[in-house]
């Protein structure tokens, strides 16, 4: 990810996924390493779980108890690797959207250079544009001024008719 967002041309663009990769980055580091220190308190407990269990099993022989809490702690540590590989996905899952972006960008530059080439040739320049859509608003206001005048004509007709 960090060799995506450095390929990126514009400076606000190339900031702006800076930021995001390492706010992702730090999120990661984050959920590792309370993972880890999860998986340490796990580990520390399924420890002395098993060590009740036997201390219980030589005191009266019965340790269903224990080996319940035992299984419990089990299932959590589960969880926990389940929950380690999510989290191994979702960061998989940015790098995949992050460089399908960069390849969209891409495709947009080309595109938008075609662009400019057939208009280059066609021989429309910007000065062109402008005077076509400059021309396009008067005869729009001419058109809403002949409007009103036919409504003030019509009305006035029926004025002198009635």
């Amino acid at each position: 990810m960090d060799r995506l967002w450095r390929s990126i041309a514009s400076k606000g663009q190339r900031d702006l996924w800076k930021r995001k990769v390492e706010q992702v980055a730090e999120e990661g580091d984050s959920l590792k390493e309370n993972l880890d220190k999860l998986s340490a308190r796990q580990q520390q407990r399924m420890q002395e779980a098993k060590e009740r269990a036997e201390l219980m099993q030589r005191v009266n022989g019965d340790g269903e108890l224990v080996l319940k809490i035992f299984d419990d702690e089990a299932r959590a540590m589960e969880s926990a690797r389940n929950s380690h590989i999510m989290v191994e996905e979702a960061y998989s899952t940015g790098v995949a959207i992050l460089s399908k972006y960069a390849e969209q960008k891409d495709r947009l530059k080309i595109a938008q250079r075609k662009a400019l080439d057939i208009l280059n040739t066609v021989g429309l320049s910007n000065s062109v544009l402008k005077l076509i859509e400059r021309r396009h608003r008067v005869d729009k206001w001419v058109a809403y001024a002949g409007m009103i005048i036919t409504v003030i004509l019509v009305y006035m007709f029926w004025r002198w008719t009635h």
